[in-house]
């Protein structure tokens, strides 16, 4: 399907991500309007399904573009955002830890399918992932590694297993912190997933997809509450959920840049996209005889 690049800010389909990001926003003089580039399209995606009338175990994909402005840049991260969307309703007996596991792994299979032909096209590869995915809470990390931050705690784990899928974000852990922030109000926070995967050019944990069973009314409320953002009850989107008209969904997105720059076994995701880079890292870049495009 066709993504939105833009919204409405009133629709409350935008995601806020952490919280912190802010989004690029300009005026639509012709429609009297304001919109907002989009930070991702969990919401909107969930909306499309009821609007286009979808059914159980049905769902869509789409190719989706974005900026985020506020994006830390480095090997792995740009201001450009392109990633492979995809959202599908479900029952509510589906609404579990079990199913979510499954869907991570079936994308770790076709990540691994996609692999093996690359890797006849290019025998040059080296690095080969496997279809075993090793599943952790994000309470789990913490317990194994108390001292450090939920960052170096997915690179130790990673480092070892290769393939991980870290269960559980956004919520407080045991020690009162989070493992990471997340709005609270697409993914439900027991039943997300983060799918990480290991770099040997890198020698670092590098994130491919964010996914998760989203919020039903009863965790929307809950994560509301917590995040101290009940303002959010008053847009469209909020308000369509909460009153049960929106579909019980699953979905994520894959990094695709991130992945292909996994696959091709490069060092910076600028070798397979074109963005904007500070004078520091074009220097250095250079230095290494690394071509940005």
């Amino acid at each position: 399907m066709s993504a939105p690049l833009f919204v409405e800010p009133m629709t409350g389909f935008n995601d806020d991500l952490s919280g912190v990001e802010r989004p690029v926003a300009f005026e639509i003089p012709g429609a009297d309007a304001t919109a907002q580039i989009v930070h991702s399209l969990a919401k909107w995606k969930r909306v499309a399904l009821e609007k286009y009338n979808f059914s159980i175990g049905e769902g869509l994909y789409t190719d989706m573009n974005a900026i985020r402005r506020d994006e830390t840049l480095d090997c792995t991260h740009s201001i450009y955002v392109d990633q492979w969307d995809w959202e599908k309703i479900i029952t509510a007996q589906d609404r579990n830890l079990d199913f979510l596991k499954e869907t991570a792994a079936t994308i770790i299979s076709v990540i691994c399918n996609t692999q093996d032909y690359l890797n006849t096209l290019y025998p040059a590869l080296s690095q080969k992932y496997t279809r075993d995915i090793t599943f952790i809470t994000a309470q789990q990390l913490e317990d194994m590694y108390p001292a450090m931050t939920p960052e170096m705690r997915e690179h130790e784990f990673t480092q070892i297993h290769k393939n991980i899928c870290v269960l559980q974000i956004g919520g407080k852990l045991a020690s009162g912190k989070t493992h990471g922030n997340r709005a609270p109000d697409y993914d439900d926070w027991s039943l997300n997933a983060d799918i990480i995967l290991w770099s040997d050019v890198l020698q670092k944990a590098v994130e491919i997809s964010s996914m998760g069973i989203r919020v039903d009314e009863i965790s929307l409320a809950a994560q509301l509450e917590t995040a101290g953002c009940n303002n959010r009850r008053q847009l469209l989107y909020h308000k369509m959920l909460l009153s049960g008209k929106l579909p019980l969904t699953i979905g994520g997105g894959i990094g695709q840049s991130r992945l292909s720059m996994l696959l091709l076994e490069k060092a910076h995701i600028g070798e397979v996209q074109v963005s904007v880079w500070d004078a520091a890292t074009l220097r250095e870049c250079e230095a290494q005889g690394i071509p940005l495009l």
